[in-house]
């Protein structure tokens, strides 16, 4: 039995590994050839998008979850390209199933190739219960998800090197993502390519209004707590 499952987890790590070799290749690939650049090209991706007709959202939504899964390629501009062309229900719709299937992608990744192989090695040690109860990572989760400027590809990796589940991830992503994407998409179908940037300014200030709040209430809960709880 205990072959079996040291087997069955080399198998498992090796197939992680041979996906994230294929998605190093892969952008290796884009950039080396300039595609990279093109997909960067709002005005190049709309013409592809609706060149492709009714399979214009499969693109949107690869895009979406490559941009999440390769750190280096922005998600933005392709949300952005998502609700001008798409408009806010659908351009939204899409933006999140293709970062919702990235972000769990990415998740899956960093729990095979590091939490299962430490806890492994290392036993239950490497539990990472330290970094907060399931409530409290479900909590960070949803949040970072609201705030533009804090990465989605860095959380989504960490994220899967703790003791969070796999459910609560996606959950705490999708609910967070809805927002943020509604807002892409909006912005994407308000305004012209060229103002892109006007529109990325406005995006980290509605981050920071969220940030706000949300960083005086950890401060204020952790104030109420006291500098020493326990009993004398």
């Amino acid at each position: 039995m205990m072959r079996y499952q040291i087997g069955t987890t080399k198998l498992r790590l090796l197939g992680a590994l041979l996906v994230l070799i294929v998605l190093v290749l892969a952008y290796r690939h884009l950039n080396a050839s300039g595609m990279l650049e093109q997909i960067l090209d709002g005005q190049w991706l709309r013409r592809k998008t609706l060149a492709l007709g009714v399979l214009g959202p499969l693109l949107i939504v690869g895009l979406m979850a490559l941009a999440v899964v390769l750190n280096p390629i922005p998600s933005a501009p392709i949300a952005l390209v998502s609700g001008a062309l798409f408009g806010h229900v659908w351009g939204t719709l899409y933006v999140v199933i293709g970062a919702e299937t990235g972000a769990l992608i990415a998740f899956g990744i960093a729990r095979l190739l590091g939490h299962d192989l430490l806890r492994r090695l290392f036993g239950e040690r490497v539990a990472l219960g330290w970094l907060g109860s399931q409530n409290t990572l479900t909590w960070l989760v949803f949040v970072s998800r609201l705030l533009p400027f804090v990465s989605f590809d860095l959380v989504s990796y960490g994220a899967g090197l703790t003791h969070l589940r796999a459910w609560r991830f996606a959950l705490a992503t999708l609910v967070g993502l809805i927002p943020v994407s509604f807002l892409l998409a909006h912005f994407g179908g308000e305004m012209a390519q060229a103002d892109l940037g006007h529109a990325m300014t406005s995006l980290v200030l509605i981050g920071l209004l969220v940030a706000l709040p949300v960083a005086v209430q950890f401060i204020r809960s952790r104030i109420g707590r006291g500098p020493d709880t326990r009993k004398h």
